[in-house]
């Protein structure tokens, strides 16, 4: 097992979808993230008030954290596609497949109550709680690619 000074000049994974030298896959992730839990919140509280103004708000939550999860699936694919040693992790294919698996139950969520408020109250809700707890699980196997494996991280003494 490396030391933590020898990982710390290890030769990381690149991160390919850069902008100013910054990885963009992390920068995006955080929008889908609290907008699916955002979506959830107003859910269980359109549930217990059953005011449609939740309903409504729930629905754009929803909406804008589809968009944006397209845009950040766009920076981590790019990330996955580029790098040979990315692909080899199965850490980085668990969180690819989880990530994936959120945004098309999102979809299907988004398409099941865009003219139901009702059908929150069911399927609605039991699909946001399913996608966090996904999210919960991605997020951890993100984790585990930057802290462990070091995707994205700058070696020490390299130019952006």
């Amino acid at each position: 097992m490396a030391t933590i000074n020898e990982r710390a000049h290890a030769d990381h994974p690149r991160s390919t979808a850069k902008i100013g030298g910054h990885p963009i896959h992390p920068m995006l992730v955080s929008f889908p993230i609290v907008l699916f839990i955002g979506t959830l919140v107003t859910d269980i509280v359109f549930v217990s008030t059953s005011n449609p103004m939740w309903a409504i708000g729930s629905r754009y939550l929803l909406g804008v954290g589809i968009i944006m999860a397209a845009l950040a699936a766009v920076a981590g694919l790019t990330d996955f596609l580029s790098s040979e040693r990315i692909r080899h992790m199965s850490d980085a294919l668990k969180h690819m497949l989880a990530n994936v698996t959120a945004v098309i139950l999102e979809i299907i969520n988004f398409f099941v109550r865009l003219h139901s408020d009702a059908a929150i109250r069911g399927v609605g809700i039991i699909l946001s709680v399913i996608v966090v707890l996904i999210l919960l699980y991605s997020g951890w196997k993100g984790g585990t690619l930057v802290f462990e494996h070091g995707i994205g991280v700058e070696d020490e003494g390299r130019a952006l």
